[in-house]
This record gives C-alpha cells, sequence and structure tokens, in this order.
C-alpha cells in the first residue's frame, strides 16, 4: 500500500536500500492512499474479498452482469469513504460502457491491464488445477466484464492457475509451470490485442532471477520486465519474485511491494500463490493479524467457504 505507484528508486530512498521490511503507513502525500494505516490493504484484496463473496453466493459461479454491478457499488463506497484507490483503467472504461447499455460480453473488449488476475485468486481456491480448461472457462466467468482480452484473460488464468496447483500441495516452480500452460490456454480466448505473450513471459522472467543476487535481480523486474499496470508485465513479475523466495512468502510480497511500479498488485499476486503453497504459516503471526484488525477481515471463514466447494480432485 505505501510504495504503490512510485519507482523503484523512490522507494529505497524511502524505506532503506533493502526495500520495504514490513508494514508501513502511507505518507502524507502518498497519490492514492495517504492518511491509510500500516497494514491497510488496497484495491487488489478489497476486489478479490468481492469476487470470493459473489462466488460464495453462487455457488461458484459469478453473474456478470451483478459482478458489473457489484464493482460500480463497491466504487461509490471508496468515494465516499474519500478514498482514491479506485477502479483501474480498465474496468472503468468497461463499466462506463456497461452503464451505456453495451452488453457484458462486449464491455470488456479493450481490458488489457491487471484488474482481473489481481482479484482471481479466490477461482484457483475454488477449483483444482487439474481440468485446466474448465479453470479457464471460470476465469473468464470472473473477467468478461471487464477484461475480455487474451492477454488479461491469459495473466489471470495464470494466477488462478498458480494458487489452485498450491492448493493442492505443488511448489512454486510446479505451479509455475501449471500457470505458464493456463496462461496459453487463457490468451485463446477473449479479444486480440496487440500484447506481449503472457506464458512465455513469464518463463523469461523466471529465468533471468539469481537468489545469489537478490537486488540485482529484483532490478531487473523493474527495467526489464516491467512493473506497470500491463498484464504481460505485472503478472511475469509476481512469478519472478516467487522464484527469487519460493520458500518464504512474506519476503516474496516484501521484495514485490518493494519493486515499484503497480507494486500492490505484484505483491497481491505473489502472495496469494505463494501463501497458497505455504498456509498462514508462511508469513508472520503479527502480520496476518495487523492485516486482520486494521481491515476488520475474517479471511480464514472467505477461504474455508471456498474450499468447502472444491471438488474433489480425480
Amino acid at each position: 500500500m505505501p510504495s504503490q505507484m512510485m519507482s523503484r528508486p523512490e522507494v529505497l530512498q524511502r524505506f532503506g536500500p533493502g526495500g520495504l521490511a514490513g508494514f508501513e503507513p502511507a505518507a502524507d502525500d502518498h497519490p492514492l492512499a495517504a492518511g491509510m494505516p500500516a497494514g491497510s490493504v488496497t484495491d487488489d484484496t478489497e476486489q478479490a474479498l468481492l469476487l470470493a463473496g459473489l462466488l460464495l453466493a453462487g455457488a461458484g459461479h459469478v453473474d456478470t452482469a451483478d459482478y458489473a454491478r457489484t464493482l460500480l457499488d463497491w466504487e461509490a463506497g471508496m468515494r465516499a469513504k474519500g478514498s482514491l484507490d479506485l477502479l483501474g483503467p480498465s474496468t472503468r472504461g468497461a463499466l462506463a460502457r456497461v452503464l451505456a447499455g453495451e452488453s457484458t460480453a462486449e464491455s470488456g473488449r479493450f481490458g488489457v491491464t491487471n484488474g482481473a488476475a489481481m482479484r482471481v485468486a479466490p477461482v484457483g481456491i475454488l477449483l483444482p488445477a487439474d481440468d485446466l480448461p474448465a479453470l479457464v472457462d471460470r476465469v473468464v466467468e470472473t473477467a468478461l466484464a471487464t477484461h475480455n482480452t487474451g492477454v488479461a484473460i491469459a495473466g489471470a488464468a495464470a494466477v488462478a492457475a498458480a494458487v489452485s496447483a498450491a492448493v493442492d500441495g505443488a511448489g512454486i516452480v510446479e505451479a509455475t509451470e501449471v500457470a505458464i500452460e493456463a496462461a496459453r490456454l487463457g490468451a485463446k480466448r477473449g479479444y486480440w490485442v496487440a500484447a506481449g505473450q503472457v506464458a512465455p513471459r513469464i518463463r523469461w522472467a523466471v529465468g533471468l532471477m539469481e537468489t545469489s543476487r537478490p537486488q540485482e535481480s529484483l532490478d531487473l523486474v523493474y527495467r526489464l520486465v516491467g512493473t506497470s499496470l500491463a498484464s504481460q508485465e505485472s503478472v511475469p513479475a509476481a512469478f519472478a519474485v516467487l522464484a527469487l523466495y519460493p520458500d518464504d512468502p512474506w519476503r516474496a510480497c516484501l521484495a514485490a511491494a518493494s519493486l515499484g511500479g503497480d507494486s500492490d498488485t505484484i505483491a497481491a499476486m505473489a502472495g496469494a500463490i505463494g501463501g497458497a503453497a505455504h498456509g498462514g504459516g508462511g508469513f508472520p503471526a503479527s502480520a496476518v493479524e495487523t492485516v486482520s484488525r486494521v481491515n476488520h477481515l475474517d479471511l480464514p471463514a472467505v477461504a474455508a467457504g471456498l474450499l468447502a466447494l472444491r471438488r474433489p480432485v480425480g
């Protein structure tokens, strides 16, 4: 939250040469999060929980029109609270087209950013990865109204599949392979747009990482892979950070949050996958307590509800 949309040099200057070491409050002059206390979640978590609630209410499915209305109501509520951490450009544009009368099958045809990927973790908890086409179908269901393009669906499919594989016991390396295959499938869905392919960019980004040179590797993520809202940058960036810290999701989150750019989204995706692989025990108890307390969340109940709907593997 406190480092989102800063440059990497600004992050390292403000929080130290190693980046963030834990939760920090937002600076008073932060353009999006001014006044937010340490441990506050951002729109990534807010929208993931909205999606989880709809999946639970719909027995694992989402009505795209209802989802569009829910997102609009969420932004209205955030505006009423004075928040500037609102809908991203793809989602806002798509929902404006829905309000103008366009169908949700068409409204997301320009959505190329990471909005679908940042909120998709509940789908990975809900569905196993042994049937990737079925998982991608559900990803499309959640992305359709706002991010109905091959690149956005590919990014969301990669995150959902990695979470799902990790829930079933896969480590980060194996989950990344599943993610790459899901991204390939997802790229064939939705509207075509001119954009780099997510699947090969995940493999390339992971291959750039050297665990013996973590800071230099993170600099490569910032300078080469990219940390913008673009799906083909931020999703591979999340997998790259996980490749650096496959056994420590907390360090992966801190490293991702220190990247610069859309760092809160990259950290949210990396944390979802790393957390699925390692469980709550992969994070300091104090960090879990802080997030739950500051944001008034009952995350175990949400996860338990989704897991109850998950069909057995095999």
